[in-house]
């Protein structure tokens, strides 16, 4: 091999190692700012990381919200099949309220949801595409299927 191939090879050699290096840390820096949607029924179910940061989308249960001192809210978070308590230090956004979709940041601790992070949705038609699909994730498994050897009337 001539001086100038050998540069060469080694010059592209230190160019993969380097782009490989540059994408393995990207890769890992993005899976630790990732969290994931989760609804109640999802955690209750134990699909949610245990000590770990995540999501937990659903409506803010009818009745449920109580201030505590200063900024300290909790309030049930429900898909229709399972509840779940959150609680939060801090502002809540001007359009938190009952009955409302609602996606909270944070983590588990003693079997509540502590939350870091709360936004609620926008207007009376809104509701989070992730939020409103995992909603109906969980409600399928509800879903009767038709019986295709039934007979009819």
């Amino acid at each position: 091999m001539t001086p100038t191939r050998k540069r060469r090879f080694i010059l592209v050699g230190l160019i993969l190692a380097a782009v490989t290096v540059a994408t393995t840390l990207a890769v890992f820096a993005m899976q630790e700012n990732m969290t994931y949607l989760f609804t109640p029924s999802e955690i209750i179910a134990g699909k949610a990381p245990a000590d770990a940061r995540f999501r937990i989308g659903g409506m803010v249960k009818e009745h449920s919200i109580e201030r505590g001192q200063s900024l300290t809210v909790g309030f049930t978070v429900t898909d229709g099949d399972d509840d779940m308590r959150v609680e939060y230090e801090g502002i809540l956004p001007d359009l938190f309220r009952e009955k409302q979709s609602v996606i909270a940041t944070g983590s588990m601790k003693d079997g509540k949801f502590i939350a870091t992070e709360v936004l609620a949705k926008h207007d009376e038609e809104y509701i989070p595409r992730d939020v409103a699909d995992a909603m109906k994730n969980a409600h399928r498994k509800h879903d009767v299927p038709e019986a295709a050897d039934a007979p009819s009337p």
